[in-house]
């Protein structure tokens, strides 16, 4: 207990002790005098003019807005080769682990949460090659939630 104690005020001493010195150094550089300018004996080079002319830059690149489905699938496929590979399927589940809990004691060992995962890539792989397209990848969509329109 006492190292404890002496070791948490040797190093509050050590900060006090640096925030001196830092301050310190900041007396000595504000009272420094300024540079001197450089004398040189050549003439300064004159600055090109900014105005473009009728120059025209190119064009900005154009932008493709994705569907909803195509940025679902681009958060899974990683390296963007049009593919989700089991490990990319399997490296981004870790949301919603507690509708995972098959066992019920709030906690996700890796069994738990692999053997979800598998069956649900392997439900979608209607091929069977280990690679979802894009179109397996869209059997695993979340079902939409109906909203009610009012509560009375």
């Amino acid at each position: 207990m006492s190292r404890m104690v002496l070791g948490a005020l040797a190093a509050l001493a050590l900060v006090g002790l640096g925030a001196f010195w830092w301050q310190g150094r900041a007396q000595v550089e504000r009272g420094a005098p300024p540079p001197q300018p450089v004398e040189t004996s050549e003439p300064l080079p004159e600055v090109p003019a900014s105005d473009p002319g009728d120059l025209v830059g190119p064009a900005p690149p154009e932008s493709t807005e994705l569907t909803k489905e195509q940025r679902r699938f681009f958060r899974y496929d990683r390296n963007r080769d049009w593919r989700i590979t089991r490990t990319e399927m399997l490296s981004s589940r870790t949301d919603g682990f507690r509708k995972l809990d098959t066992d019920g004691n709030n906690l996700l060992d890796f069994e738990e949460w692999a053997v979800a995962t598998v069956t649900k890539f392997e439900g979608a792989d209607a091929d069977g090659d280990n690679q979802l397209t894009p179109g397996e990848f869209a059997t695993t969509a979340p079902k939409p939630t109906k909203t009610r329109r009012c509560a009375c």
